[in-house]
């Protein structure tokens, strides 16, 4: 069973432009280099050539992932105002314990990620400890090196 992926609305539209944009144009651009660098004759000794291939194979490989997540992807409600509790397209702001300084973390698929903020992963130790969690909890998970973690949720937007 394919993975759901959880998309506020904005993410959603900007990755279906960007698969709109690579099927159609992206297409189309990557066969005139190929064919330009044909056109430069022996194929074995030509860089252009490969580079374009290998530069065709990524888009394609782009291409299909944006598939994957479109196809099996939720639109999280991202005009719902704040939350009282953690969820999907939440940005949690957390201290660790024995430190001071909160850090903000975006609660969804790495396709969100913004500038200002880090990005958890629902599924993720922290990610899952952190859904439904309230102002004033204090968390505690595995960390993937086996340590226990506990954070202090301060803030939910």
């Amino acid at each position: 069973m394919a993975e759901t992926h959880q998309l506020s609305q904005g993410a959603y539209d900007r990755l279906k432009t960007e698969y709109d944009d690579l099927s159609t144009r992206g297409r189309i651009d990557i066969a005139r280099k190929i064919e330009s660098a044909r056109e430069l004759g022996d194929l074995s000794e030509n860089g252009d050539y490969h580079a374009a291939k290998e530069e065709k194979g990524k888009m394609e490989g782009r291409i299909m992932h944006l598939v994957r997540i479109l196809e099996n992807s939720v639109i999280v409600s991202d005009d719902e105002g704040g939350s009282d509790e953690v969820r999907a397209g939440s940005i949690v702001s957390v201290v660790y314990d024995g430190d001071d300084e909160p850090e903000r973390y975006l609660v969804g698929s790495i396709e969100e990620q913004r500038e200002d903020v880090m990005v958890v992963s629902p599924g993720s130790p922290m990610g899952e400890a952190l859904m439904g969690a309230r102002a004033d909890d204090v968390i505690e998970y595995e960390a993937p090196t086996g340590a226990m973690i506990k954070v202090t949720v301060v803030g939910i937007e």
